[in-house]
């Protein structure tokens, strides 16, 4: 490699740190909020305030859902980093409802972060693949995810220290722990200034690409958009419904609303771990893409057995104040912490996964490819969202489970389909991702 290539290929990945730790501080903010804003909103001291966490969930995924369409002409005029920028500002807008919450600043700062997420990921998926190429996709890839993932510990640190004990949420505690939030997401917003303008590497254009089938991406696409709707009821559970789950469960005292923070740092390792496991350090093993799948499914199925056994079935529901129906077994803070790291690492294992084969088949067309991928997560998620505070756990666990078995189906057939073409296109494969996810296993 030239010196050149190597100050560009430096470059590339200075990108993607910087990248990962803009995300980070961002969703530090956005996170922490989405876990503990359904609590926080039942425990308003306001006569006047109406608004619900769970609806404002569901309008930003369903805005999100739309604004896609738009994203995908937004980002290329624009340009991937200042996108992200604008997108950042209004993500701390959000955040700063909540010092002061009305209802209808509330869901009209819902509705710009929904438009402000779709052309933030979409940016943000065409940033990362105009700094990697088939070599460094899955390291790139598990760099941004276990950067982007350790946004889950530190608020929800501060939820667990600053809130342990306590039953209701005054005025004060919200005011301090959401003036946070607001500065670390506008310092995450300023990070993305410093980012370079992404570096042309040589032979850019891929034999591979050259060869592919327009059929074959279109039933890639299919079958990816399948699996990603079935993941997203998934995504929608860990980030939001779970931790109101725990906080609503009486059965753990005084400890219930701070429970809710640690559930977010535990669920956050399980995502580190796995982004860091199966995006790094397994890259060039023989572990293949359909084999991590296979067991973010698993691990899926089983926290979602214990937490049908240990948490009631109407801890979810909106209008009870708290659970009335008594779980199968005694709920048990070893077992819930346990079900959000699993939550945590089945999670990890999807989206790292995603991700890699997105970047794999669409590295020329990165901008449609991630704004569709994300407009198919973000509507489930929003439907998600808005039956969540209505059905009874049990069902919601069941629905998953369905659908995270579709959606594992789904996958293994567009990487049979990957695998199949790279091997009647092997002369030009030397090197490509496809290659190197051959192996051993499922």
């Amino acid at each position: 490699m030239t010196a050149s290539t190597q100050e560009m290929a430096d470059m590339r990945t200075y990108n993607v740190v910087i990248l990962g730790i803009g995300f980070l501080f961002i969703f530090t903010a956005f996170t922490t909020c989405g876990n503990i804003e359904q609590t926080v909103v039942k425990s308003l001291d306001n006569a006047t305030f109406t608004g619900s966490g769970y609806h404002s969930l569901g309008i930003i995924y369903g805005v999100f859902s739309l604004a896609n369409l738009l994203a995908l002409t937004v980002v290329p005029v624009l340009g991937p980093r200042f996108t992200m920028f604008f997108s950042g500002i209004l993500y701390s807008g959000y955040i700063a409802v909540f010092i002061t919450p009305s209802t209808w600043s509330f869901y009209f700062t819902s509705v710009l972060i929904g438009i402000g997420a779709a052309l933030l990921w979409t940016a943000q998926g065409y940033f990362l693949l105009e700094n990697s190429d088939v070599t460094t996709i899955n390291r790139n890839t598990g760099i941004f995810w276990a950067l982007l993932q350790c946004s889950m510990l530190f608020g929800n640190l501060y939820v667990y220290l600053g809130w342990k004990g306590k039953t209701e949420i005054s005025d004060q505690d919200r005011k301090v722990m959401f003036i946070a939030l607001l500065v670390t997401s506008v310092l995450g917003t300023l990070s993305f200034l410093i980012l370079r303008k992404s570096p042309l590497l040589e032979e850019e254009v891929l034999p591979e690409e050259e060869g592919r089938p327009l059929l074959y991406k279109q039933r890639a696409t299919s079958a990816i958009m399948e699996a990603k709707k079935d993941f997203s009821l998934e995504l929608s559970f860990c980030s939001g419904v779970y931790g109101t789950c725990i906080g609503a469960t009486t059965h753990f005292g005084d400890e219930a609303k701070a429970l809710i923070g640690i559930s977010g740092i535990v669920v956050g390792f399980g995502e580190i771990v796995g982004g860091g496991l199966f995006g790094l350090v397994l890259k060039n093993s023989r572990f293949r893409r359909t084999s991590v799948v296979f067991l973010g499914m698993v691990v899926h199925f089983v926290a979602f057995y214990l937490i049908f056994l240990s948490i009631p079935d109407d801890a979810p529901v909106v209008f009870h104040t708290s659970p009335l129906h008594t779980p199968y077994m005694s709920p048990s803070v070893f077992i819930a912490m346990l079900c959000s790291f699993l939550l945590g690492l089945g999670d990890s294992c999807f989206n790292t996964q995603l991700y890699s084969i997105l970047g794999c088949i669409y590295m020329d067309q990165s901008a449609p490819a991630f704004a569709i991928f994300k407009f198919v997560q973000s509507i489930f998620a929003a439907m998600a969202f808005f039956y969540s505070g209505y059905v009874l756990l049990s069902w919601q666990l069941l629905v998953m489970v369905v659908l995270g078995f579709t959606g594992t189906l789904c996958f293994f057939v567009v990487e049979k389909a990957q695998n199949t073409l790279a091997e009647s296109h092997s002369e030009h494969y030397s090197g490509s991702c496809a290659q190197s996810q051959r192996g051993v296993g499922l």
